[in-house]
């Protein structure tokens, strides 16, 4: 894992140090969030897009804004083990959609730079967080270990078994108003953003700077 890369420092115990690297993670994953958008923007600019390269990466973004969406009508935070709905197959479903997104936003650009920014970028700050997460659920609510030997942890299943809270249909029915409380619409107003931004940007830009000369 990421948290070996550096030896814990001398006379701090190695779960410390590794506690430590999950704070640091989490108050820095929104800077460096700005400045990957930055570095997108700069290759944007820097070399034009590819209309079937951004056709393409819808194949994944869709799915990805998809997935979050329909996650976050089921998630309670902090309050209930969600386990139906998207986190019967997978038990991080908001972070799979992340990833999904992120690769067809790479694609879309056909950027090795930014490809390795964001996969460095999931490596050192979204495991170490998952990790944290992780650690506060099985904390928290006693079913949590059976939970992570019937669901993988980022990866899908494809089937599910059977769990008493499917019997309520009120549990395992999307819920819209935790989708609206969780705001997951601001990330599909991101994406259209970044689209608007990869069709029009550059030639914008590209005009407005002939018309100045």
């Amino acid at each position: 894992m990421t948290q070996s890369s550096q030896p814990p420092p001398p006379g701090l115990p190695r779960q410390e140090w590794i506690a430590r690297w999950r704070t640091i993670a989490r108050r820095i994953r929104v800077p460096l969030g700005f400045l990957t958008a930055a570095l997108y923007l700069f290759e944007l600019w820097r070399r034009p897009s590819v209309p079937a390269a951004v056709a393409w990466s819808l194949a994944l973004v869709l799915p990805g804004l998809w997935l979050r969406a329909y996650a976050s009508g089921y998630v309670k935070k902090n309050s209930e083990l969600t386990q139906t709905g998207p986190y019967a197959h997978t038990r991080n479903p908001l972070y799979l959609g992340s990833s999904l997104m992120a690769a067809g936003f790479a694609l879309a650009l056909l950027s090795w730079p930014v490809a390795v920014v964001l996969a460095a970028g999931f490596a050192i700050i979204y495991i170490p967080v998952i990790a944290g997460e992780e650690q506060f659920l099985r904390a928290t609510f006693p079913g949590f270990d059976d939970y992570c030997r019937r669901v993988p942890r980022l990866f899908p299943r494809l089937t599910t078994e059977p769990h008493p809270k499917e019997k309520s249909s009120e549990a395992a029915a999307f819920s819209f108003s935790l989708y609206l409380k969780h705001r997951e619409y601001n990330a599909a107003m991101g994406a259209a953003l970044l689209y608007l931004c990869l069709l029009w940007l550059r030639p914008v830009l590209t005009t407005l700077f002939h018309g100045l000369r």
